[in-house]
């Protein structure tokens, strides 16, 4: 059963969050300030964060950004959970990792729709797919991504943005592409999310950094290497 952290300092609002996600079955547990979000999410390692934006001692973001620098953490899906639903907002908190944005008021059913999706692309595929490029390998079942046999702790929305340069090996993806179909943002923002997303999943591919081209000025590409054995399925 999928344990999920509620980080809010809406006492109400966050008992009305546990209610709902216990209702859908499953396990919960509360903080109610950024340094007890980071303390319990260290200790607990749940399946997935709902994160407020607003708190009293750290930002949302912060708090983002200390569970994807904590190793123990840094592959936990976050929901950012806010009454400031502007595009740049939203921009910002994909840029600090989170994986999804829900704007208050919002339907606790809409919520849970969410999280379980996300809990879904973090670890379930019917089919049970498996991707290979040279060295780099992904079992799309278990969610797992593999270098050289090695095993890669990845976030769900760098799992799903490796997926989606390995779908289409050879083909120049976008900015803007990558944006839609990874993020599911249509914006004419000037951001640096893909960038800055690209450049960790290139950090922690390490020998396989390479099969992810830059394409100057129009965005990246996965190496096709299917001539020497790569892209397959099982």
């Amino acid at each position: 059963m999928a344990t999920i952290l509620i980080v809010d300092d809406e006492a109400d609002l966050a008992s009305l969050v546990e209610f709902n996600l216990k209702q859908a079955g499953f396990e919960t547990a509360v903080a109610l300030t950024g340094e007890a979000a980071v303390q319990l999410a260290t200790r607990l390692k749940p399946d997935l964060v709902v994160l407020d934006l607003m708190l009293p001692d750290l930002s949302g973001r912060d708090v983002c950004r200390r569970l994807r620098a904590n190793p123990l953490t840094s592959a936990v899906p976050v929901v950012m959970l806010t009454a400031r639903g502007e595009e740049a907002d939203r921009v910002q908190g994909f840029e600090v990792g989170a994986d999804d944005y829900v704007t208050k008021p919002f339907s606790p059913r809409e919520l849970v729709l969410r999280v379980k999706a996300i809990l879904r692309r973090a670890g379930v595929n019917e089919r049970g797919e498996h991707l290979s490029i040279g060295p780099l390998s992904l079992d799309l079942g278990a969610h797992r991504a593999f270098v050289a046999g090695d095993e890669l702790e990845l976030t769900a929305l760098e799992f799903k943005l490796l997926h989606h340069l390995m779908s289409q090996p050879g083909r120049v993806q976008t900015r803007e592409r990558l944006l839609a179909e990874v993020w599911g943002i249509t914006s004419a923002l000037e951001t640096r999310t893909v960038d800055t997303h690209v450049m960790r999943l290139r950090d922690k591919l390490g020998v396989a950094r390479e099969l992810v081209e830059t394409v100057r000025g129009v965005g990246y590409r996965m190496t096709d290497t299917r001539g020497a054995g790569a892209a397959a399925q099982a």
